[in-house]
């Protein structure tokens, strides 16, 4: 198939485009104009690598020609800097997300595949593990958006006969992970750990988050290219919560030696604990998690250790 990534440069993105690779896939990435590859692509690795805006209509009809599916992974916020500025995280995510629809009702695509949130969108959970028939109820400007999208998703879906998928991810962590924006606490944690600093943990570090390791979201994301089925949305994570204390302690276990920790307010955003269930994605794409949280930080902290030392050598 040949596969449009709208942010395939990123986190999720470049992990998906890697996974898709590997099947043989034809792939088609928009990035900005200052965005450059994430790595260097083979000959035999089919992989067209197009400037443009996600923002831009005209861009976007470009992107789209010749496209059989289309994977939206695109986010300009994080939970937070969308909280600090709902206007922009509006302006941005959801009315790029319609400006995407529009111009598929021009160009119709096979099915388009969306990135929401798993953490935000359901907000404080009324009974755990948090199924996909849970209300949504998001608490913050990120999960809001997330969920709009969906929504719009799903009625160009009943309108236009366009199939869409929606994979709601849990807390997703490894390498690539940008660190510099805050992008995770795993990714926050262990840099602090290898440099040396404290952890900053807002509230009593009991928070409890279900981490699922960068891997594991790429493969859910190449089995929703095979699925014809009749639902919509499936939870992507372990089904299993890990609160940040315990993650402090995973990352001593890894890397040998105590990590000092500095607690801070708690903080109005955070729900206090989210583990997704994730029964339908097992059953219907036979999809399961594969890697636990040891060999997750393993692997995210041998990645942190290589761009350290690629850093320190530029």
């Amino acid at each position: 198939m040949k596969c449009l990534v709208l942010g395939g440069s990123g986190f999720i993105g470049s992990a998906v485009c890697d996974r898709l690779l590997r099947d043989g896939h034809q792939l088609r990435v928009l990035a900005r104009p200052k965005i450059i590859p994430y790595r260097t692509f083979g000959p035999e690795e089919p992989m067209e690598w197009m400037r443009g805006d996600f923002l831009n209509v005209h861009d976007l009809r470009e992107a789209v020609q010749g496209i059989d599916v289309a994977f939206h992974l695109v986010s300009t916020t994080l939970p937070k800097s969308a909280n600090d500025d709902p206007i922009w995280d509006l302006q941005s995510n959801l009315v790029g997300a319609l400006q995407l629809l529009q111009v598929l009702r021009e160009q119709p695509v096979g099915r388009i595949i969306f990135a929401s949130s798993g953490g935000t969108v359901y907000g404080p959970p009324r009974y755990l593990p948090i199924d996909e028939d849970h209300p949504t109820n998001p608490m913050t400007a990120y999960g809001i958006t997330k969920l709009a999208i969906e929504k719009h998703l799903q009625m160009f879906t009943h309108l236009h006969g366009v199939p869409s998928i929606i994979l709601r991810v849990a807390n997703p962590y490894g390498p690539r992970q940008r660190i510099e924006t805050a992008q995770g606490a795993v990714g926050i944690f262990l840099r602090c750990a290898l440099a040396g600093e404290p952890v900053e943990i807002w509230g009593d570090g009991e928070t409890t988050r279900d981490y699922l390791y960068i891997s594991d979201v790429a493969e859910a994301f190449a089995r929703a290219l095979d699925y014809d089925g009749k639902e919509q949305v499936f939870n992507v994570g372990t089904g299993q919560g890990t609160s940040l204390n315990a993650l402090v302690e995973c990352i001593e276990r890894v890397i040998d030696h105590p990590v000092q920790r500095v607690y801070r307010p708690a903080r109005a955003f955070d729900v206090p604990v989210s583990v997704l269930d994730n029964t339908r994605i097992r059953e219907v794409f036979g999809w399961a998690p594969q890697v636990d949280m040891n060999e997750g930080l393993i692997l995210t902290l041998a990645g942190l250790r290589n761009s350290f030392a690629i850093t320190q050598t530029q």
